[in-house]
């Protein structure tokens, strides 16, 4: 988690991760195994980002709310290991479970059980991150993200686009990464719903690079 300028698309919600007196974070990185991606607008409701949002407190000051997480877009908080909520993205956050449970033959699949297996496997939470050898790179869905060295990628249309805050670089051809370490950000479950045709959104740069 990193303090920038940018804001991005979406909005992430971990529970409440901060002092709002202070408004900084708080050591720990979560405080439950339900990380959701949010609209940054919806219903016209408005927050005081790492504010008091929620009513209470001995002085009526109110309470700390969720703390409110940025994404760039959907493809970054995927790798993250988010997934879309229920309440502010329904038909969305739907047909990612509903995808969940085709790609491991779940008759009834569940919002907790993919949150379970989720929180197993996000690097935040202490997942093992997995190493992806070159010629695996071609295999990987359109939004799966890579580490190539130092650098994160998403992957597009055959091509891997470099990742910065502030959008998408020009795409680089998957040969170009080979000399580098490269690791799978994206856990391997969401990998596994891409894989069945989920569609994550895209910062608008993904199309044309900067």
């Amino acid at each position: 988690v990193r303090a920038v300028p940018e804001r991005g698309l979406f909005t992430g919600n971990r529970g409440v991760i901060h002092d709002p007196a202070t408004k900084t974070l708080l050591k720990r990185r979560w405080a439950l195994q339900a990380w959701i991606i949010c609209e940054c607008e919806f219903r016209g409701r408005r927050r005081e980002p790492m504010g008091r949002n929620r009513p209470g407190g001995p002085d009526g000051a109110g309470l700390a709310g969720w703390t409110e997480l940025f994404f760039l877009d959907e493809v970054t908080a995927l790798s993250a290991g988010h997934r879309p909520c229920f309440h502010c993205r329904r038909g969305r956050a739907a047909d990612f479970v509903r995808r969940f449970g085709v790609a491991f033959g779940i008759a009834e699949p569940r919002a907790p059980m993919l949150d379970r297996r989720l929180h197993k496997e996000r690097l935040a939470a202490g997942g093992k991150a997995r190493a992806v050898q070159p010629d695996e790179l071609a295999e990987l869905p359109d939004g799966a993200m890579i580490a190539a060295g130092s650098k994160a990628c998403a992957l597009r249309d055959g091509t891997a686009l470099p990742w910065s805050f502030g959008g998408y670089g020009r795409p680089v051809g998957l040969a170009e990464l080979a000399g580098n370490p490269l690791t799978l950000l994206t856990p391997p479950t969401t990998v596994a719903v891409l894989r069945q045709g989920y569609r994550p959104a895209w910062h608008p740069t993904a199309a044309t690079g900067r």
